[in-house]
């Protein structure tokens, strides 16, 4: 079985801030897509301590070491929905 991103609203370039579609403008979720779907060229490539949901919380595996920029094996994202 081969892994892939979805055609959902959430990878579309289409998706501006609200969670709003701006071919549509309506707003829209996770599990929406179109025939309008255009893929985002580049994914969000921001691991770091900043944006895991474990920093400066009683759960980050390193609190001594956590700082803006660094990264462990840790890291979950602050957005993640299953």
């Amino acid at each position: 079985m081969s892994i892939r991103f979805g055609n959902s609203c959430v990878n579309c370039d289409n998706l501006v801030e609200g969670n709003t579609c701006k071919v549509h403008g309506v707003k829209v979720g996770n599990s929406y897509t179109c025939d309008s779907f255009e893929m985002k060229a580049t994914l969000k490539d921001d691991t770091n301590c900043v944006t895991c949901v474990m920093f400066e919380s009683s759960d980050c595996a390193n609190p001594q070491k956590a700082a803006p920029g660094m990264s462990c094996s840790h890291w979950a994202p602050q957005n993640a929905t299953a």
